[in-house]
This record gives structure tokens, sequence and C-alpha cells, in this order.
């Protein structure tokens, strides 16, 4: 089995990937720490003093996004009404609290590979990880009909860029893996 992936070793965990596997990442996480921006570089601006010091914002509606639709869902799916309250309160913080996480799994990466991870870098790791195949899966069109992907890969021509994605997202759920056999043991 390989050794690339989140290890446990005597009592810790550590991250080992080759470079070009944490250049990877490293683009990945700066992609996604872009999408996760407020919509409008003046999102905070256009806030209250009062509503911008307690995270209050001023989207009330599911982003056009469909990846950012599937990061950020509707809290109430039968209830427009409250589903708009609820993402005014908690959106700016959830994309907030999401792209902390992403910094940190991102700055981990400049740790040298196998070096002890905290418990708050494995808990950003485990969550950045599914935020990354969340959004390239429904970039994909991924669905959870495994017949109807294989038969979606295997009809794409060699060479395809698509095929290049698909095993990015594989490998993204590889590492997921890694991380949490090392919550197993």
């Amino acid at each position: 089995m390989s050794k690339h992936g989140f290890v446990r070793r005597r009592g810790s965990v550590g991250l080992t990937l080759e470079e070009g596997e944490r250049d990877l990442l490293n683009t990945l996480l700066g992609q996604l720490l872009e999408l996760l921006e407020p919509e409008g570089s003046d999102a905070h601006e256009q806030l209250d003093p009062l509503a911008a010091m307690v995270g209050i914002g001023t989207a009330t509606a599911v982003p056009d996004d469909p990846v950012l639709a599937r990061l950020l869902p509707d809290a109430y799916g039968d209830d427009p009404e409250a589903a708009s309250e609820f993402r005014r309160y908690t959106e700016l913080s959830l994309r907030a609290d999401k792209q902390a996480r992403a910094r940190s799994a991102r700055a981990s990466l400049a740790a040298p590979n196998g070096s002890v991870l905290s418990s708050d870098e494995l808990d950003a790791w485990l969550r950045t990880l599914n935020d990354l195949r969340l959004a390239l899966g429904t970039r994909l069109g991924v669905s959870e009909d495994l017949e109807a992907e294989a038969a979606a890969l295997e009809a794409l021509p060699e060479g395809d860029p698509l095929l290049l994605l698909h095993d990015i997202y594989g490998w993204l759920g590889y590492l997921q893996m890694t991380l949490l056999r090392t919550y197993e043991r």
C-alpha cells in the first residue's frame, strides 16, 4: 500500500505527499478560497456597522453557481422564507469557517512530510477535503449512480481533460480515506 496520504505513526498523524501532489493541493485550496469569497468585493462594506460586527450578511438566495449552492445549501428546503432568513444570518460565517479550515490545511502543506498534525489541523483537512470533493464532483456532475458514472467515464475519449479531473476527484477521495483510517486506530 502507498505510503502517501495521511499516516499514523506512534500515536500521531502526519501527511506524506510528493512535491507535485502538494502543489496540486495548494492550487485546489487556493481555488476553493477564491470561490468562497463573499459575492462582490465590497460585501462587508454594504453592511451597517452592527450587522458587520455580528456577521449578518445581505445574501438571502441560494448562490447561482451550482458549486456554491452545494457548499452553502439551504437550511430549510420546504420553507423559502425561513431559508432566506437563515442564510442572511449564517452565510458569511459559514464562508469564513470554510475559508479558515482551507487556510489551515494549506498552511500545513508547508510542513515537511510526516510532520505531526494537530487535531484542529486534522479536522480542517477532513472538512476541507470534503469541500474540495463536493466542489469538483459538482463541476463534473458526479452522481451516486455508480454504473452511470462508469459508463460516462468509459465514453470519454483518451486524452480528454475530464479524465484527469476525475482522477483528481478519486485521489482526493483516497486522501480522505487515508485520513479517516487514522481515526480507526
